[in-house]
């Protein structure tokens, strides 16, 4: 996995129109194109979550009450942080468009 924050900071966090056409081209079909992004989206996201909650984990303070709760500026921080990436449908769809995701079927035939 490339550093997937790095990746993602330079991405605007916005939805924008995309080519659909050339989109499709590498795969010569939408639902096998939407199929892949979908993949992997899913990576991205179950990376993401578990990476943000290694980070969080350190802050993690066993009390009995709720009373004790207290308020770490880094935790929030951190948290923040990766409110702000931009979701792993859009990180995902800007690596196919740019060629990074590699792609291949299981069975020896290519569909057509």
């Amino acid at each position: 996995m490339a550093d997937i924050k790095t990746k993602a900071q330079g991405l605007d966090a916005n939805v924008k129109a995309r080519n659909i056409t050339a989109m499709v081209e590498p795969t010569n079909n939408i639902y096998e194109t939407l199929a892949i992004i979908t993949k992997r989206a899913k990576q991205l996201a179950i990376d993401l979550k578990h990476e943000l909650h290694s980070k969080l984990e350190e802050f993690a303070v066993n009390t009995d009450t709720i009373e004790e709760i207290t308020e770490n500026k880094e935790q929030i921080e951190i948290s923040k942080f990766y409110e702000r990436l931009p979701n792993p449908t859009l990180i995902a769809t800007e690596e196919f468009i740019k060629g990074e995701i590699h792609h291949h079927y299981n069975d020896k035939r290519r569909r057509q």
